[in-house]
């Protein structure tokens, strides 16, 4: 995201934090919204997914405690977690019909997998399985295995040896990774939900610019890791999540007493912000099941300043130049690496 300079006007406002939060629903509420964003998803992403990659079946496999990492994205919203071992099989018949969505398991997994199989009547799950696969007659059998990306390799080798050792022979070749299933799936948001992220972004804006205040923050008492563990706390009063800790770092002009490096990598906890520091914030919140990654800066400003010193305000804006540059490289078909060369010439040409 673009880094935005914050002015922070220690003593004489408080502006910064002044605004209303958006409203943030009830864990019931929340729990309905979550159920209606998957639907959404599952009529609108999932099948595109599928038949642009030519994966006609799709089976993602969790044991309870181990969970794929789509698998998680997947249950229902009062689900927290995979229960015993619970199978998902996404089938699609075709491009005039609907996804077909099956739960090999003992329990339906909300609306959307309905479970088909009984354990009274047929003991083995596996079994249960390959019955299905054996009848659709899948042309590919995806599965989440991946050696590029952590997030579509949630299958266990000891799951995928049980499905190798209960599928017979001759449907072996039909397996394929179905990474690219998974990627898009997880990559890809809906109309829906980017109206739902602009309220998880405001609320992020909201408490970064709550803790880069006077409230939070007084020039030689505060330090950097006083304004992190507030944060940490700030979510929670606001019944929400992260899905990182955060960080808060700083830059001086004190080259003798700064070490730029190690305010990034290694920052000590006792950092204590000083008037005339430029403070830089990485900062996210998990609601609703999206997540924001935001960064930003704020300088601190000395008694004698009214606003940011110029050089800060053009450092931002070339820097802002550099991210505009690499945005308008990106197209389909390239490589990253061949938008980071043209990026690379392009900046160092202007």
């Amino acid at each position: 995201m673009r880094k935005t300079l914050v002015v922070t006007y220690f003593f004489l406002s408080t502006f910064l934090y002044a605004q209303e939060y958006p409203r943030i629903l009830s864990m019931k509420e929340r729990a309905g919204k979550i159920d209606e964003l998957l639907k959404d998803r599952f009529n609108r992403v999932l099948p595109r997914i599928m038949r642009r990659e030519e994966i006609d079946m799709w089976i993602i496999i969790a044991r309870e405690y181990n969970e794929d990492p789509v698998v998680k994205t997947m249950l229902p919203a009062t689900w927290l977690n995979a229960r015993r071992r619970t199978i998902l099989v996404i089938y699609d018949p075709g491009k005039e019909s609907n996804l077909e969505t099956y739960a090999i398991a003992r329990y339906n997994v909300g609306e959307i997998f309905q479970k088909t199989w009984d354990k009274e009547k047929q003991s083995d799950q596996w079994e249960a399985l390959v019955q299905m696969i054996v009848q659709k007659n899948p042309q590919k059998i995806g599965l989440n295995m991946s050696s590029t990306f952590a997030l579509a390799d949630g299958l266990s080798a000891s799951e995928y040896e049980a499905l190798k050792s209960k599928l017979p022979e001759n449907l072996h070749p039909k397996i394929v990774s179905a990474e690219k299933v998974a990627v898009g799936w997880l990559e890809t948001r809906t109309s829906m939900e980017m109206e739902v992220y602009k309220d998880l972004c405001r609320i992020a804006h909201n408490i970064i610019a709550e803790g880069f205040s006077e409230k939070v923050i007084t020039p030689g008492k505060t330090s950097t890791d006083d304004v992190v563990w507030w944060l940490r706390d700030r979510i929670k009063e606001l019944t929400l999540d992260t899905w990182f800790h955060p960080s808060v770092s700083l830059q001086r002009a004190d080259k003798e007493s700064f070490d730029h490096l190690r305010s990034f990598s290694e920052p000590p906890g006792e950092n204590m912000i000083q008037y005339g520091d430029l403070l830089h914030v990485d900062f996210g919140i998990t609601y609703l099941r999206l997540n924001t990654d935001t960064q930003q800066h704020a300088y601190v400003l000395k008694s004698e300043e009214q606003d940011a010193p110029e050089y800060l305000k053009e450092a931002l804006m070339k820097a802002n130049r550099v991210q505009d540059i690499f945005t308008g490289n990106f197209k389909e078909g390239k490589s990253g690496n061949q938008i980071l060369l043209e990026s690379l010439q392009q900046g160092k040409a202007e």
